[in-house]
C-alpha cells in the first residue's frame, strides 16, 4: 500500500492538477448542457475537457491508456450515457439528447502525477428516477468521505456508501471499484463501494485515493460492451457515477479535485 502515500510536495502538485481537472470537468459539463440549444456529441464533451487540460500544459491521463495495450482508451474523457456505467468511448456520431444522464470521467497528468474525478449531469429536466439516482450517488460520495481519516478502516467507507444507496432503493456496482492514484492512474488499494465496517486496511496519513461510487437502478450487475471498454448495466436500467481524488489526513481528508 505504500505506493499510495505521497510527500507534501507531491500533494501540492496534485492540488494543482486537481484544479486543472475540475476546470476541465466544468467545461465538459457546460458542453453537455449546451446540447439543449445545439447539436453536441459525446466527442464534443471530451474535446471540451481536453482543451482545458492542454491549455494548462497538462496531459490527458486516459488518452492512450493503458500504454501498449491492444485496445487503449482513445480519447480524453470517458463519456457514458444512461445505462452506460463508466468508460464510455466518445464518438462524433453519439449525440446527447434532453433527458440523458451524462457521466463524465477525466484524468489529468500534471508534473508527472495523476488525479482522477467524475461527475454525472442530467441534460434538461430528466425523469424523476434520473434526478433521484444522480442525487443519491452524489450524496453517497459525501457520506463516504466523512468516514475517511488516518486510523479508520477501508470497510468503514464502503459500508457507509452502500447502506445509504440501498436505503434509497438503488444498488452499488460490485464489479468496479475506486483505487489509489498519484504516481499512476491506478494504484493500490482497490476501494469497493461496499464492505463491513471495521475491516480492511487502515488509512494512513498521506494516502491519495480516488473514491467513486457507481450506482445502478435495477441491480448491481454489469456487462462489458462490444467495444471492449464500456461497462453497462446488465438489465438496462440507468446508472450514475461521481468521483473525487482525496488525500487522507489525521483529522479526515482533503479533496484535491474540487
Amino acid at each position: 500500500m505504500s505506493e499510495s502515500i505521497k510527500t507534501s510536495q507531491e500533494i501540492e502538485s496534485l492540488r494543482e492538477g486537481g484544479k486543472i481537472l475540475r476546470e476541465a470537468l466544468n467545461a465538459a459539463k457546460a458542453k453537455s448542457l449546451s446540447s439543449m440549444e445545439q447539436s453536441v456529441s459525446t466527442l464534443d464533451v471530451s474535446l471540451a475537457a481536453e482543451e482545458v487540460i492542454l491549455a494548462h500544459g497538462a496531459t490527458p491521463a486516459f488518452k492512450g491508456y493503458p500504454e501498449g495495450d491492444e485496445n487503449p482508451f482513445p480519447e480524453t474523457a470517458c463519456v457514458s450515457l444512461n445505462d452506460e456505467i463508466v468508460h464510455g468511448v466518445p464518438s462524433k456520431n453519439r449525440l446527447i439528447k434532453s433527458g440523458d444522464i451524462v457521466k463524465i470521467d477525466v484524468g489529468v497528468k500534471h508534473k508527472n502525477l495523476f488525479t482522477d474525478a467524475a461527475i454525472s449531469v442530467i441534460v434538461g429536466k430528466g425523469s424523476a428516477e434520473a434526478q433521484k439516482i444522480v442525487k443519491v450517488t452524489r450524496e453517497s460520495l459525501e457520506i463516504g468521505l466523512r468516514e475517511l481519516k488516518a486510523g479508520k478502516f477501508l470497510g468503514d467507507y464502503g459500508n457507509a456508501v452502500e447502506k445509504f444507496v440501498v436505503k434509497n432503493g438503488f444498488y452499488v456496482v460490485r464489479g468496479l471499484v475506486g483505487h489509489g492514484v498519484g504516481h499512476a492512474v491506478h494504484e493500490a488499494p482497490q476501494i469497493p463501494n461496499f464492505g463491513k465496517a471495521g475491516t480492511g486496511i487502515k488509512w494512513k496519513e498521506g494516502m491519495v485515493i480516488a473514491l467513486e461510487p457507481m450506482v445502478n437502478e435495477l441491480n448491481s450487475s454489469i456487462k462489458l460492451g462490444s467495444d471492449g471498454l464500456t461497462f453497462l448495466t446488465k438489465k438496462g436500467g440507468i446508472s450514475a457515477h461521481f468521483e473525487d481524488t482525496v488525500v487522507i489526513t489525521k483529522k479526515g481528508c482533503e479533496i484535491l479535485t474540487r
